[in-house]
């Protein structure tokens, strides 16, 4: 064969696998408002940056006439390239070819890649879009989806891991994105789920939508399985690289450091009317978020499910921040189960790639009741002291408000670890609010006065005169500093500039037992 010929031949290979499941079935993806695998990466990637590997893969399977099946590229698109510049590894299932279903040598293409990713300290991409296990392929598909599996548990907290539903994922297959740093997911085209619906309607006899059961709203905002909310495709993808921006490459790199032309010392004095002077009122904390970010830009994490606590990324003259904060006007900022597992997972991702804390409080405490209490509030509360108090990346606590009780201690206290604690004067830092103590602290004053109402209305307000601000706190060394709410982002700017250097050594063992 001439040189001519051997060319010829690569082209013609490459063509079809370019094609993937041909154009009726491209057409057919499109009509479905998906893009196809290779339409996703081209918009991610860097233009150009995209090298496709194992193009030419194919698989072994013999059973139920599989010999004679073609799989152009094994119904997955693997490679690397880079996105703002940065490299990244990833896979983009082609729901073209078998239905994006997943065999043997689909699987060893994504480990491959995988395996790269850890190795390069790269961040790994997964596009999901597949109907499941090749079933043709028995056991030697399940194998596949353990050594994925391995491989997301291996890499967690080394490199980070991104999976992006934009199509069906289901049975086995949704247990890697579960194991990844952050799920994306899209509108209408995106589903997960254990079991599907018909085998839900024959097993519990309910009836049930693919969309309700699994869709992208529903693991949002009901389920907290998935982390972002995207309207199209397009949306999600843009999602994607505003996260990477806030992020390192890897465990051992620092996070990208951007050019900042917000005034480090800008005030804002929309702070100082910010808290209402009744404590029951609620208030916004994105005001108080926004008001202290870069160019006033916070990126928001999981911002529809457990909706009482608030994570995301903002900038603080350039550097990436990771942000856990009450929210007042959702369940008066109470903690709860769901918030607290939202929020530990958040500052453990954080702590793993060194981006440093910073916690808004005003919470009155954890959320009372018998479901609460029988859901396992001990359990999952726990987690947040854990979490916290596991964390060695710089710790910044902002109290606005109310820091009460247990709660106090699980918002990042000096306890488990704050490095600097700052205080509004609005800040009441106390072990419950002024009315539930007075009852107990002054029962049986309240109780022989000739007025009891009126001898309540006294011992709250001595009680909050002595308690209700921060001040007992700041006497004790817990708050470090009590300063006017408008100086919050030139105190915290200097705040982390001096923690950037922290080193903190822990007793050396195994891995702690996470109170899952």
């Amino acid at each position: 064969m001439s040189r001519e010929e051997k060319l010829a031949k690569l082209a013609k290979k490459r063509e079809k696998v370019l094609l993937g499941g041909g154009p009726k079935r491209i057409q057919k993806q499109h009509e479905a408002g998906k893009l196809t695998a290779r339409e996703r990466i081209e918009k991610l990637l860097d233009e150009g940056s995209f090298v496709e590997l194992d193009q030419f893969v194919e698989h072994r399977g013999v059973e139920f006439g599989m010999q004679e099946v073609e799989a152009p590229g094994e119904g997955v698109v693997t490679g690397y390239g880079t996105i703002d510049g940065r490299l990244v590894y990833l896979y983009s299932q082609d729901f073209t070819v078998l239905g994006g279903s997943l065999g043997e040598m689909h699987a060893a293409k994504m480990c491959k890649a995988m395996d790269l990713a850890v190795k390069m300290g790269a961040p790994f991409i997964g596009i999901n879009d597949s109907g499941g296990a090749r079933i043709q392929e028995g056991i030697d598909a399940l194998n596949g989806y353990g050594e994925i599996f391995k491989r997301n548990t291996l890499a967690s907290g080394v490199v980070p891991q991104i999976s992006v539903i934009m199509g069906p994922c289901a049975g086995g297959a949704v247990y890697s994105p579960a194991l990844t740093d952050y799920i994306f997911m899209v509108d209408k085209t995106s589903q997960m789920f254990i079991t599907g619906p018909q085998v839900i309607k024959s097993v519990t006899g309910e009836q049930v939508t693919a969309e309700a059961l699994g869709g992208a709203m529903a693991h949002n905002q009901v389920s907290g399985n998935a982390h972002f909310y995207a309207a199209d495709e397009e949306e999600c993808i843009a999602q994607i690289k505003s996260l990477l921006s806030y992020l390192p490459s890897n465990n051992l790199e620092q996070t990208p450091v951007m050019p900042c032309d917000d005034p480090v010392d800008r005030m804002d004095e929309a702070l100082k009317t910010l808290v209402p002077d009744d404590p029951n009122k609620a208030y916004d904390i994105m005001e108080a978020i926004t008001a202290i970010a870069d160019n006033r830009e916070f990126f928001e994490v999981q911002p529809y499910w457990a909706r009482n606590i608030v994570v995301g990324f903002l900038r603080l003259n350039g550097r990436a921040v990771g942000v856990i904060a009450n929210q007042p006007k959702v369940m008066a900022g109470c903690l709860d189960i769901n918030c607290s597992d939202k929020a530990s997972r958040f500052i453990r991702f954080c702590d793993a790639f060194g981006i440093p804390l910073l916690t808004f409080v005003d919470t009155p405490g954890y959320l009372p009741g018998v479901a609460q209490e029988h859901g396992g509030i001990i359990r999952h509360g726990a987690k947040l002291l854990y979490a916290y108090s596991e964390a060695s990346v710089p710790k910044l606590q902002l109290i606005t408000r109310k820091a009460y009780g247990g709660a106090y201690l699980a918002m990042c206290a000096k306890s488990l670890g704050a490095d600097m604690a700052i205080a509004w004067p609005t800040a009441q830092i106390a072990v419950m609010g002024a009315q539930g103590a007075a009852n107990i602290v002054f029962r049986k004053e309240i109780g022989k006065a000739d007025n009891p109402a009126e001898k309540r209305k006294e011992k709250i307000a001595d009680y909050e005169e002595r308690f209700s601000n921060p001040y007992c706190a700041a006497a004790r060394g817990f708050a470090d500093v009590v300063i006017e709410p408008e100086k919050t982002r030139p105190y915290l700017i200097k705040s982390l500039e001096m923690l950037l250097t922290k080193r903190e050594t822990r007793p050396g063992k195994k891995h702690g037992n996470l109170p899952v």
